[in-house]
Parts: structure tokens; sequence; C-alpha cells
């Protein structure tokens, strides 16, 4: 196989597809995609991944030229269109239309990716402590309202009068 991507770092979404029968082979054995796409020397979850990315019309008109390249299978020339099709129904929609999760996002702050409960709970440490310093301030105001005015000096309770 020319591409160096392995199977093993896909998941099962692609199994319905891989494994889904196209026909079968000159011998009378059971082709399925992933020997077909072997036997055209592609690493199958690698091509999978791909077309998963492409529109659904781009996707089956690929598949449909691989299948129609397929060394001895003159049937499946003849209906690759319609192969392709029913093969391209059962991939998992991968395209690129779709938004990439946000760690995959360049520049996305840190606090996106944290636990949503972690999130949760900053976001109430911090209305908590915005709601108390915002108390506070009201209280100072109201007492600095209630008590001598301003600029008014008070006696010194610590000099005592002696000699009056």
């Amino acid at each position: 196989m020319s591409n160096g991507v392995s199977g093993t770092f896909i998941g099962k979404e692609f199994d319905d597809f891989l494994f889904a029968s196209i026909g079968e082979d000159p011998n009378g054995m059971r082709l399925c995609v992933v020997s077909a796409l072997a036997r055209l020397d592609l690493d199958p979850w690698h091509e999978a991944a791909s077309l998963a990315r492409l529109p659904v019309d781009a996707a089956t008109r690929r598949l449909a030229s691989l299948i129609a390249a397929l060394p001895d299978q003159p049937s499946a020339r003849r209906d690759s269109g319609p192969i392709a099709a029913r093969m391209v129904m059962l991939l998992p929609r991968l395209a690129s239309s779709v938004a990439p999760p946000f760690h995959a996002i360049p520049g996305i702050s840190a606090l996106s990716r944290l636990h949503p409960v972690l999130v949760a709970f900053l976001i109430f440490v911090t209305v908590v402590l915005t709601s108390q310093w915002l108390f506070n301030g009201n209280q100072t105001r109201a007492t600095r309202d209630q008590g001598a005015p301003t600029g008014a000096v008070l006696p010194d309770k610590t000099t005592s009068h002696q000699g009056d």
C-alpha cells in the first residue's frame, strides 16, 4: 500500500463502509470495499476518511472511478455509479463544512477545552466575587453617607485635658 496511514488511528465509524459488499470477484468470493481499495494499492482507512470529507457527489464520483479501475471486475465497472452511491451513504459525514471541534481550531482559548463542570464552577465563582465586590462598594458608600460629614474633624480621644 502506498500510504503510510494506519487503520488503527481511525475508529469503527468506517466499518459499515469498509466492510460492505460491492459484489463478487471472478472466483465467487465476496468483494468488500476494504479489499477493493487494497487491490488498488490504497490504504482503505485513509481513503475512507478522505471520501468522508468530500461532498456526497464528489465522494460518489471518486469511489465510482476507483471501483471502475478494479482489475478483473467487469460487473463492478459496469455498475460502479450505483454501487458507489450506495457505499457513500454508509460513510460517516466528516465534511469540511462542518465546524471542527474546539481543539482543532488554532488560537481557541484554553478555557473552552476545560471540562464543562469546571467551566461552570469558574463562572459561578466569578459571579459570586463580582456580586460581593458590588455589595461591599454599596455598603462602604452607605456607611460614608451616614457617618460624619466629609471634611469634619473628629475629636482625638487619646489626649486628655489636664487642668480643666
